[in-house]
């Protein structure tokens, strides 16, 4: 899930200073889980633009603004209200931003900072666990991300400067590394550490990235 956090409400007031009316779009999907932008944070951030002065035009709820599809679909409705709006605020990541800006004529501005890729452990509890790097290396880790979750992005660690199971860059976290050769241990394939892991293929996290099956 990509985790988001809410922009400063005075930094989208100054993107939107120009704008007389607003349309709001929210995220069904990953926004909604994080309570930044699912239907009540919509009708919140509606009700603020409308005290600063906001002609709110409407507002609607995609289930995925990242997706063409449903963007296109959830939208088509909403044309006299999207015509009628100066400026698009999208409460979803930057991807969902992104498609819609695409996709509408209308200026689109972000409601939301993106964060990173996320693992929910409850309401309000989100850690990362992915870097996304093209090239994953679980099976090799007992299913524990050292790029991602290593402060120092080791792909043959530990690095020697962990105590008592927490990193040495900032002890609230657990060293990965340390996590790593616990769950080895428990499954008893800790040979598995003698094993050298090579340098990723960072050519395969240029970016833009796509991929096109057809």
């Amino acid at each position: 899930m990509i985790i988001t956090e809410q922009k400063k409400l005075e930094k989208i007031l100054e993107n939107l200073k120009e704008a007389k009316s607003v349309y709001v779009i929210g995220c069904g999907r990953c926004a909604t889980s994080c309570e930044t932008g699912g239907e009540k944070q919509v009708k919140e951030m509606a009700a603020k633009l409308k005290k600063k002065g906001k002609n709110v035009t409407g507002s609607k709820v995609i289930e995925a603004p990242c997706d063409d599809r449903l963007v296109v679909k959830d939208l088509k409705s909403e044309k006299k209200a999207l015509d009628s709006s100066d400026a698009l605020l999208v409460m979803s990541c930057g991807a969902g931003v992104q498609t819609v800006a695409e996709l509408i004529d209308n200026s689109v501005y972000p409601a939301l900072e993106s964060l990173f890729l996320g693992r929910t452990k409850r309401l309000g509890k989100f850690y990362e666990m992915c870097a996304m790097c093209g090239e994953c290396v679980l099976e090799e880790t007992a299913g524990i991300c050292p790029v991602a979750r290593c402060s120092k992005h080791l792909l043959n660690g530990p690095c020697g400067g962990s105590h008592k199971g927490k990193c040495e860059v900032d002890d609230k976290y657990d060293c990965a590394w340390y996590l790593i050769f616990e769950k080895l241990k428990k499954q008893g394939k800790t040979a598995q550490l003698k094993k050298f892991m090579k340098p990723k293929d960072y050519s395969k996290v240029v970016r833009p990235r796509k991929i096109e099956y057809r």
